[in-house]
């Protein structure tokens, strides 16, 4: 594609998401979300013609085990974020299918009110094989909302593990959803998802597991309490919520503010966001390479000759992995 159509390809779309036009807005995440190698020319070039409108949004991370109510939650908040007159953006990352890639569960159908919502955007796209649920191009599809103009983002992952690590590095707060349970929570998965949390919420804290909410919320307490902060004089909070009733969502948005407020108050969240367009220009030169190597005929066919060696025990990865690189860099 020439220089000309490609810009002119940008210029279709630039104007219209700037003015938050929902076809526009859907298409922009479609080509920034697209692996073919023309298209992904053609969103460089729209996401450099958005990026100076980007980046002005509260930026924030729900996670949290299967069953801990995420989209229940989602939807409340983002509901209460719309009442008060804020635009709320939604990039939810479902589980996606090994056979078609496709997503499975569609946060449209389990967040249908905020779905009909004029000042929500939600946007379900399938993890595919990407580490801890988190779209390769999420950060950009994060660059075009905030383009659009929405004041709130908040990225949902499919689950809780140690890859959560990519959703805490795109986000100003990340948020940890926990459903009342026994002492067994704080040993196993969690413990290190929690050493990332900002704010950790225990939801279903109505009816007959009201009591249970309050235990579990002293414990993580507690729990939090024995861990190095990851913010200097900033800690984290133990909250309860009810996404069902209502309760406790205004307390949460507040919280919210006042941590990204002492953050940037402190010079850490400028700091912040250095360091994850750092990482995020690490991994895409460890991807782009990836791709590359798999593009070039030549190098692919010794990459599938070296992989057998290291299939057959003959030589080891890392020195494997050097050869490979070297071949690249002749090639």
């Amino acid at each position: 594609m020439t220089e000309r159509k490609v810009k002119a390809a940008e210029d279709v779309l630039v104007a219209p998401v700037k003015s938050g036009d929902r076809r526009a807005l859907a298409r922009a995440i479609t080509l920034v979300e697209s692996t073919r190698a023309s298209d992904r020319e053609r969103a460089e070039h729209l996401l450099l013609a958005l990026l100076s409108s980007a980046g002005k949004a509260f930026r924030i991370g729900i996670s949290g085990a299967p069953g801990a109510g995420k989209s229940t939650f989602i939807e409340a908040f983002g509901a209460h974020l719309t009442a008060s007159g804020k635009k709320v953006a939604v990039l939810a990352v479902d589980p996606s299918s090994r056979r078609s890639g496709g997503s499975i569960l569609g946060d449209k159908t389990r967040m249908e009110r905020l779905a009909r919502d004029a000042n929500a955007f939600i946007r379900p796209s399938p993890a595919g094989t990407t580490l801890g649920g988190v779209a390769r191009r999420t950060r950009e599809a994060m660059l075009v909302v905030e383009a659009a103009g929405f004041d709130v983002v908040l990225v949902e992952t499919v689950g809780v593990g140690q890859s959560e690590v990519a959703v805490a590095d795109m986000v100003d707060v990340f948020v940890l959803l926990v459903s009342p349970g026994g002492g067994d929570d704080l040993q196993g998965i969690k413990r290190g998802v929690m050493e990332l949390a900002d704010l950790v919420l225990v939801t279903k804290a109505d009816g007959d597991l009201a009591k249970a909410a309050g235990r579990a919320a002293s414990d993580y307490h507690a729990a939090l309490h024995l861990m190095r902060p990851k913010y200097t004089g900033i800690a984290p909070a133990v909250m309860k919520v009810s996404a069902i009733q209502g309760t406790g969502i205004e307390p949460v948005w507040v919280a919210m503010q006042r941590f990204r407020e002492a953050l940037a108050k402190s010079g850490q969240l400028k700091r912040l966001r250095q360091d994850q367009a750092r990482r995020w220009f690490q991994a895409e030169v460890q991807a782009v390479l990836a791709d590359e190597i798999a593009h070039d005929p030549a190098v692919a066919a010794r990459a599938a000759s070296i992989e057998a060696d290291v299939v057959a025990g003959r030589t080891l990865p890392h020195a494997a992995a050097r050869s490979l690189i070297r071949a690249f860099r002749r090639a």
